[in-house]
């Protein structure tokens, strides 16, 4: 467990490395399993019992305590509102970062067979890689609070033969969009095709600014194994990793495993040693930003996990 020595051990050490340009965090916040570990239960109970509701409400002011960074997944599903994004940034302090998963209207090419896109499922989207769609919907709100946007991420999770034949097919969509963004904000591309990973996509990247995003995904080469590629660091002032899922390993599986995430049930030393490797070198490089998102389902516990990758970086 991590004690409460420890969690202002943490706190420490999160505040030290975001001073030097190095922001490390989890993937979502809203964890229940991390009471007496991050939070503290009684903030949250209600006529003698743990309220769910207040916990969700208002845990993310107690995480911003510790961390100076956070994933906002719930992005992923819906566009911001002004509100909630300005609800966000009202829980923390003026020093802290967002990483924002842009939503998937923008990088679905088709709708997936899921019950929640109704009678979209199975069709085409034509907001796909739309500019004016982003700006309007994303980019909009975000302005209100742009000054807390560490990095926009734009998943591109597996896309079918009928999407694209080929890698450079995408990847010639990828230029056309990314040409056509307003400059000045960090974006990010997470790509979840390992067989995408070729230098055309990395270049692509490089010429408009834009990250690529290493991470720990089923069907992905490990965080460490695209450090090695060639020209996959695309952004020297912006790098961002994220240590979601040991690779080989379904999304499904893990939440199975790993709930309620009060601990870690897997060391995944790998993982660890690339997220050592990238505190090292985000320290550095002063003139660049890293963003380093754990998730509980990579180990169990993603409080642990980073306090691991913390210890390892500090002791050398």
């Amino acid at each position: 467990m991590i004690m409460a020595f420890e969690r202002e051990r943490m706190k420490q050490s999160a505040a030290d490395l975001a001073a030097s340009g190095v922001f490390i965090g989890t993937s979502s916040w809203k964890y229940p399993g991390w009471r007496e570990m991050l939070y503290d239960e009684s903030r949250y109970v209600w006529r003698g019992k743990f309220a769910m509701s207040r916990f969700e409400k208002n845990c993310l002011a107690e995480y911003a305590e510790v961390f100076k960074t956070v994933c906002v997944d719930a992005a992923y599903y819906t566009f911001p509102s002004l509100p909630y994004l300005e609800g966000l940034a009202a829980q923390v302090p003026a020093d802290f970062q967002f990483g924002f998963k842009v939503t998937d209207e923008i990088t679905l090419k088709k709708y997936p067979n899921l019950p929640r896109f109704g009678q979209r499922a199975g069709k085409p989207n034509d907001h796909y890689l739309q500019g004016e769609v982003f700006e309007r919907g994303f980019l909009q709100p975000c302005a209100s609070i742009r000054r807390r946007v560490g990095v926009l991420i734009f998943e591109f999770s597996r896309f079918f033969p009928t999407d694209y034949q080929h890698g450079r097919e995408f990847v010639a969509d990828l230029d056309s969009f990314l040409g056509k963004l307003p400059p000045g904000w960090p974006y990010a591309i997470e790509m979840r095709n390992k067989h995408w990973l070729k230098q055309e996509y990395f270049d692509c990247l490089a010429r408009h600014d834009v990250s690529h995003v290493y991470n720990s995904w089923t069907e992905m080469p490990s965080v460490g194994e695209q450090m090695a590629l060639p020209g996959s660091q695309t952004n020297p002032e912006l790098v961002a990793a994220r240590f979601l899922l040991k690779p080989g390993r379904a999304y499904e599986a893990a939440v199975k495993s790993f709930q309620p995430y009060d601990q870690t049930k897997e060391v995944n030393d790998e993982a660890r040693q690339a997220g050592t490797r990238l505190i090292k070198e985000g320290k550095k490089n002063a003139n660049r930003k890293t963003f380093i998102f754990v998730n509980n389902r990579l180990e169990g516990n993603a409080l642990q996990t980073i306090n691991a990758m913390l210890e390892a970086a500090a002791s050398g």
